[in-house]
């Protein structure tokens, strides 16, 4: 369905939300703040930890509503990738950053844009209800719990940014037999260090970003470790051509333009065979079984390392469970197991929210956008970062929360509620539009294009053949470069003055954070000239499009 635009209005003392309340200091709650002193709005931040982070923050237990994280940690995007909009990670940070430096700059961020003044630490909250003037005023009545003792407030706009690696999945009638093994089994989220697998025999459930992880650690300590999968996987290393960031390459306008175009079979034909150069997966147990629909690749530097060595053994799903074993699929024989991990993910939900405010139903909510929900009278709650893109969750978690306050402010309009119903019901329907990769599970979305979207929506999108002639170098950076997060900062309301040197520059800090050793090269003119007679031949191309 062809999206609509939102109507641009002037902001009035009616129509303005001024106090915004905040729930969760993550990634997406961060952003949230900024995003609302940026527009002269009021917001106050809950956070029930006493710290920000969110996902990003190791502890050594679990804390119950909080993601969790395991030590080893390591950010599947790219700095240059992942990093908010106007504020890029320090130099010297490597391009794929531990969890314990990537909450040192969450910091900074913090840090740098004074929002700690906004947050309310060891603060749940355990209420959100309308008003009962909502329909007139939008107003929201929030409770909180702080050292025992609630409190209540009543606010213009909610802003939700708590995630969605809250509520772990353990379908244990999944698997039959599970209540007599005697062995220890637990959920990935209880996953803290590898030295619990030593010298035990391991399996590990689910081949997503945290089972083959913990596959791979557990198979440095362990005496055997099965990796069990019923679907398959495509694995990717974060490490890609000439030894550069996987999502710099692969996250561009050019080629998402080009994805786009071309038939759906074309394009996943064209991945299989670029994601199997590196191994063939078919050869490792791994090939996806449905390789139609675009499942999230699996980012791990190893696993076909552990598995040539015989280190990781992948098997399919299983069949039984028993005292001290099991039995897979397909193999008779039985296996002993001395702890079975399940990497079986999460599912989400709103205690705090009655679900008639937001339901969640076979992993999604009715949202507008994945931000608003379609059926309130009054657009004044927004959910941010509920959304499952190709890409990094910072940047569209703070392109989300730009938008939502020009929405909250009453700079934009939202289309009437039949329309947006319309267009989520639509959007649930998961019918593939027979072109690029078919994005079908919930909460999935294309990255470059549901961005552009919201930039478009609030008059942030640059404008690529404007700027071909004003600046080819830029646009020219900015087409067939990485689409880094300092291109929705060139232009409209939030520009920021650093983003064109940032963009030009950006490979420079990619190869910095790599080249700590001086290496003598010897030059290859003819190369270069071809290069740059290339780049020049597709610059006409565009001009005279």
């Amino acid at each position: 369905m062809k999206s609509r635009k939102l109507c641009r209005i002037s902001p009035t003392r009616e129509n303005m939300a001024k106090r915004v309340a905040i729930v969760g200091a993550g990634v997406s709650g961060l952003a949230s703040i900024r995003c609302c002193l940026e527009e002269g709005l009021e917001p106050t931040c809950f956070e029930r930890s006493d710290d920000l982070g969110g996902l990003w923050r190791f502890t050594e237990h679990v804390e119950e509503s909080r993601a969790s994280l395991y030590k080893s940690v390591v950010s599947n995007s790219c700095k240059e990738m992942s990093c908010y909009s106007d504020f890029p990670f320090p130099e010297d940070y490597p391009n794929y950053v531990p969890n314990s430096q990537f909450l040192e700059y969450l910091k900074m961020y913090a840090n740098h844009f004074n929002l700690l003044k906004c947050i309310q630490f060891k603060t749940e909250v355990c209420r959100v209800t309308k008003r009962p003037d909502f329909t007139v005023t939008g107003q929201w009545e929030v409770v909180t719990l702080h050292e025992g003792k609630q409190e209540s407030a009543i606010f213009d706009a909610i802003m939700v940014c708590t995630g969605f690696l809250t509520n772990p999945h353990l379908p244990l009638d999944s698997f039959p037999g599970i209540n007599t093994f005697e062995g220890q089994y637990f959920h990935s989220r209880q996953y803290k260090h590898p030295d619990i697998f030593k010298d035990k025999e391991v399996l590990v459930i689910g081949v997503g970003n945290s089972g083959t992880d913990i596959a791979v650690e557990a198979s440095h300590v362990a005496k055997k470790v099965f990796l069990s999968t019923t679907g398959g996987a495509w694995v990717m290393s974060r490490v890609s051509e000439s030894g550069l960031p996987w999502d710099m390459l692969f996250m561009t306008r050019f080629h998402n333009m080009l994805r786009n175009s071309l038939p759906t079979p074309v394009v996943t034909w064209w991945m299989s065979r670029k994601i199997n150069s590196w191994f063939n997966h078919a050869n490792y147990g791994l090939a996806p079984e449905d390789r139609t629909q675009m499942k999230e690749p699996v980012i791990n530097d190893e696993l076909p390392g552990r598995i040539i060595t015989g280190k990781v053994l992948i098997r399919p799903s299983i069949k039984e469970v028993k005292k001290n074993s099991v039995i897979f699929n397909y193999t008779p024989k039985e296996q002993p197991i001395d702890i079975i991990v399940f990497a079986t993910g999460y599912t989400f939900a709103f205690p705090f929210l009655d679900e008639t405010v937001v339901k969640v139903e076979h992993g999604q909510a009715s949202l507008y956008k994945y931000i608003f929900p379609a059926h309130l009278e009054k657009p004044t709650l927004a959910v941010i970062g509920l959304i499952k893109p190709l890409g990094s969750m910072i940047p569209t978690g703070e392109t989300q929360a730009r938008w939502a306050v020009h929405v909250l402010k009453g700079v934009n309009k939202l289309p009437p509620r039949s329309i947006m119903i319309e267009e989520v019901n639509a959007r649930k329907e998961n019918r593939p539009s027979g072109f690029g990769l078919c994005y079908c599970k919930a909460l999935q979305s294309d990255y470059i294009t549901y961005i552009d979207g919201l930039l478009t929506d609030i008059n942030a999108k640059p404008n690529l053949f404007s700027m071909l002639l004003t600046d080819p170098r830029l646009a020219l950076a900015i087409f067939f470069g990485p689409c880094t997060p300092y291109q929705f900062r060139l232009t409209g309301p939030g520009k920021w003055k650093g983003a064109r040197n940032a963009i030009l520059n950006q490979w420079d800090r990619t190869l910095k954070a790599t080249r700590s050793r001086t290496v003598q090269e010897s030059p290859f003119p003819f190369a270069i000239l071809l290069t740059l007679f290339l780049v020049l031949l597709v610059a006409v191309f565009l001009i005279f499009l």
